[in-house]
């Protein structure tokens, strides 16, 4: 039992890791989403239970992997292709950790 929770602890360490190098920077240290940044992209605030409650495991996936387009073509957010399918999925529940 030890070692799984010290790898899902190693796991949540890495999350926040990637959250601070490549998310934060549009969606804030917090995830509200109210930096220069995110503000001009529309990012949004991870830590209202509402835009948690929204927020799909698949659709996060997919944003992560393939990133998001505006409805005219412009990039809204870069895809993260370097990350493997288990840091995605960590980063996932990461950002569900937000939510106050």
């Amino acid at each position: 039992m030890f070692g799984l929770t010290a790898a899902l602890t190693a796991k949540g360490a890495e999350a926040k890791e990637n959250w601070d190098t490549l998310c934060a920077k549009c969606h804030g240290a917090e995830g509200k989403g109210d930096t220069k940044m995110g503000t001009k992209l529309g990012c949004k605030d991870f830590t209202d239970a509402k835009v948690q409650a929204d927020l799909k495991d698949d659709a996060a996936t997919k944003a992560i992997k393939e990133g998001l387009k505006s409805d005219d073509g412009k990039t809204l957010m870069k895809p993260f292709d370097q990350l493997s399918d288990d840091e995605i999925k960590a980063l996932v529940a990461y950002v569900h950790g937000l939510k106050k």
